[in-house]
């Protein structure tokens, strides 16, 4: 078999038109150059900060772009965008490289990526309360930053190296959202760069329709240069807890597993907890607002109906839980950064299982998942429920599709990062989602693009992140990125 470049060339002298199968990498050297007369700072090929910025958190999604923009400013941002719109290339911004994904590449060869993390200022107004934060800043950047500056935090995931720009803008689950919503929730203001290269402010009467689009589907829209968050102060006392299940059994982890869906449907709201389902061992673990006497005595009935042992419950200030949470990595992560897996990843939202599909879920894991001998795992958010954050706002609030979802399931299927992921790896989990919602409607369950599953084609992909809010969402993609400059394969697609 011919390779690829050579076999289109050929075609290319048979008669098929050249350019309908141009590379977008015979535009490389055109977009460097206006890059660079431009001002743009770029990586260069094969130096040692393109191979870091070119190194996927997800291994086994490894893309090649044209180029690598690597902006300080917005101005910056600004002109890279309408260097790629010039030439017809595809742009996504790079805010902190953990798109399961690899979505800030491309999530395939030959776009121009926008390399965010040099841009990670975070200033805190302890007069408003509001965070104004640069678009490449990471979680952890951020958290230490608004603790330090004035003890105050909003709701975001708990890994240090996440960047706040596809996290916020896509959703923004973490460990607080039960008690404090979601990151999107505190998100007050944006400026953009968008597809013609202007940069607008949006906000609730600001742009509306545009701030309303960024939060839950952000990365399909521009390019977020600054972000402004309200902020809560941080509790003095939190703790955090790890408890374990013994459950031998399918009947025994039947048992657990409708306890813990009752008790999500009106747990405290101080209660942020999440199942952990992993090959040898079932945690339930979370941080609570309070004391840990108080905590004991909440959970004490639960404990008992699940059969567990609480092996963690630690009382600490809010460094502490980021730190806990953040599994011993150092909390303020800024440039540079280069932590690495290689995995598969999917997500499932859905309300309370009924007896058949508790049943289809768990013999699948006792008869088929406990099989698989890779490291996976499948963590089982307590997500929604009449006490929950998440729940307060409408449905319809932002374009974050999932509020009325009980329970948010997150399934991770790694390899050593050395080594290839297998080919038949995927249907683990495929099927492990399929056994639940073989027989649901199509709105009873949906999907997190943060936990996306690259497998899916965009069709399917832009109906599951997105549900009923999709065609609002394609028609504001219409309005500010008619052309599709910012696109990768699972993104909004304009009306």
């Amino acid at each position: 078999m011919l390779p690829l470049y050579p076999l289109l060339a050929l075609l290319g002298l048979a008669g098929a038109s050249p350019a309908a199968h141009a590379s977008p990498f015979d535009k490389a050297d055109a977009l460097a150059d206006c890059l660079s007369k431009s001002g743009v700072p770029t990586d260069a090929l094969g130096t040692d900060d393109w191979k870091l910025d070119v190194a996927p958190y997800n291994l086994r999604l490894n893309f090649t772009p044209v180029g690598i923009a690597v902006p300080t400013t917005p101005k910056h941002v600004q002109d890279a965008v309408a260097c790629a719109a010039k030439l017809g290339v595809k742009a996504n911004a790079k805010c902190g490289g953990h798109s399961y994904g690899s979505f800030g590449l491309g999530g395939e060869d030959g776009h121009l990526t926008i390399e965010m993390d040099r841009m990670n200022k975070v200033v805190l107004d302890n007069t408003t309360g509001i965070a104004t934060i640069e678009g490449g800043s990471r979680l952890g950047h951020v958290a230490w930053e608004l603790y330090n500056q004035g003890n105050r935090a909003f709701s975001h995931g708990t890994c240090p190296g996440v960047g706040v720009g596809g996290h916020a803008l896509h959703g923004g689950y973490g460990v607080s959202s039960h008690t404090k919503g979601l990151a999107v929730d505190w998100m007050v203001g944006a400026t953009v760069v968008l597809a013609n290269s202007t940069i607008v402010n949006c906000s609730a009467t600001e742009n509306p329709d545009l701030f309303w689009a960024l939060r839950g589907a952000g990365g399909s829209m521009g390019v977020v240069t600054q972000f402004r968050f309200h902020t809560f102060v941080v509790p003095q006392k939190l703790t955090f807890f790890v408890g374990a299940m013994q459950w031998p059994t399918q009947e025994r982890a039947l048992v657990g597993m409708q306890a813990v869906q009752d008790f999500a449907q009106s747990m405290p709201p101080e209660l942020n907890m999440r199942l952990f389902i992993a090959p040898r061992f079932i945690n339930i673990e979370g941080l609570y607002y309070g004391d840990s006497a108080t905590l004991t005595a909440t959970l004490a009935p639960l404990v008992k109906k699940i059969n567990a042992t609480m092996q963690l419950v630690q009382e600490g200030g809010w460094l502490d839980q980021l730190k806990h949470f953040g599994n011993g990595v150092t909390v303020d992560q800024t440039h540079p950064y280069n932590f690495h897996e290689t995995f598969y990843s999917s997500s499932l939202y859905t309300n309370a299982l009924n007896d058949t599909q508790l049943k289809s879920f768990v013999g699948y894991w006792f008869n088929v998942a406990k099989k698989n001998k890779r490291d996976w795992y499948v963590q089982i958010d307590l997500h929604g429920g009449s006490t929950s954050a998440v729940t307060k706002l409408e449905v319809d609030a932002t374009s974050y599709a999932h509020r009325d979802y009980l329970l948010m399931y997150l399934f991770y299927d790694r390899v050593d990062r050395n080594v290839a992921y297998p080919a038949d790896g995927f249907a683990t989990t495929q099927n492990f989602i399929r056994n639940i919602t073989d027989g649901m409607g199509n709105r009873a369950w949906g999907q997190y693009i943060n936990y996306p599953d690259p497998n899916m084609d965009q069709i399917t992909a832009q109906a599951n992140y997105w549900g009923t809010h999709l065609p609002k969402l394609q028609a504001v993609k219409k309005a500010v990125d008619p052309g599709d400059v910012f696109n990768y394969p699972q993104g909004i697609l304009p009306a």
